[in-house]
């Protein structure tokens, strides 16, 4: 799904799309642009920040109230604050315009394959850490607290630590991992990831079994541990 007003730029992204045989559906109201989603329930939404009525921000809200499906941002404001607020929104990428077609279609195809990938990963049980059941396919972590949900980013950063736990795993071993070309991304981005990530953890009482060690990346320690 491309949600972009300029229909220049909607026609060029469409075709290019096109030539490696990805489905675009385009958006006829962007008033509303969430009861389309609904309707599309597309595998990707492509959405610019700035937009007729509401900008990029306001339907990324909604639709990840609804959704965990993957979502990236083009934009041609220059502003770090844009990209900071694009991820504590749980978009999964940003592109900054104007961009070369190659870098989109590069983008596009690693997130698509780290969805696919994850989903068949996921095993059909359980995992249990720190007295929390957690189940990576629906991004959920639960205890007696409560129940948070994840966006696909903070459910792969924590399986990854997770796996690895009362190890350190570096800053570039999840960059690598979450994005798969690390050239693409800012360092900024983790860290975005990172500290929601830890912040809805903290909220059932787990965000401090997520440790930061300076200089060297982060880690997941057992509950009782000090490392």
């Amino acid at each position: 799904m491309l949600v972009e007003d300029d229909e220049t730029l909607y026609g060029e992204i469409k075709e290019r799309l096109t030539q490696w045989s990805y489905e675009v559906h385009g958006v006829k109201d962007f008033g509303n642009v969430l009861q389309e989603y609904t309707v599309i329930q597309p595998d990707l939404v492509i959405i610019d920040i700035q937009l007729p009525k509401f900008d990029g921000f306001h339907w990324c809200r909604l639709i990840r109230a609804h959704s965990n499906v993957p979502i990236l941002f083009l934009s041609s404001r220059d502003h770090p604050a844009d990209m900071v607020m694009s991820m504590q929104l749980g978009a999964d990428d940003f592109i900054q315009k104007p961009f070369h077609f190659d870098v989109l279609i590069a983008k596009i195809q690693a997130i698509l394959r780290r969805v696919h990938n994850y989903a068949a990963d996921q095993p059909a049980s359980l995992k249990v850490w720190c007295g929390a059941s957690l189940n990576f396919e629906k991004g959920t972590v639960g205890n007696e607290t409560g129940l948070v949900e994840l966006t696909r980013n903070e459910s792969f950063i924590l399986k990854i630590l997770i796996e690895q736990k009362n190890k350190i795993v570096s800053r570039e071993e999840l960059i690598t991992a979450l994005w798969d070309d690390e050239r693409f991304v800012s360092d900024n981005t983790l860290t975005v990831n990172i500290n929601r990530l830890r912040k809805k953890l903290d909220d059932i009482g787990l965000g401090h079994f997520i440790e930061t060690k300076i200089g060297q990346g982060y880690m997941a320690i057992e509950e009782g541990m000090s490392l």
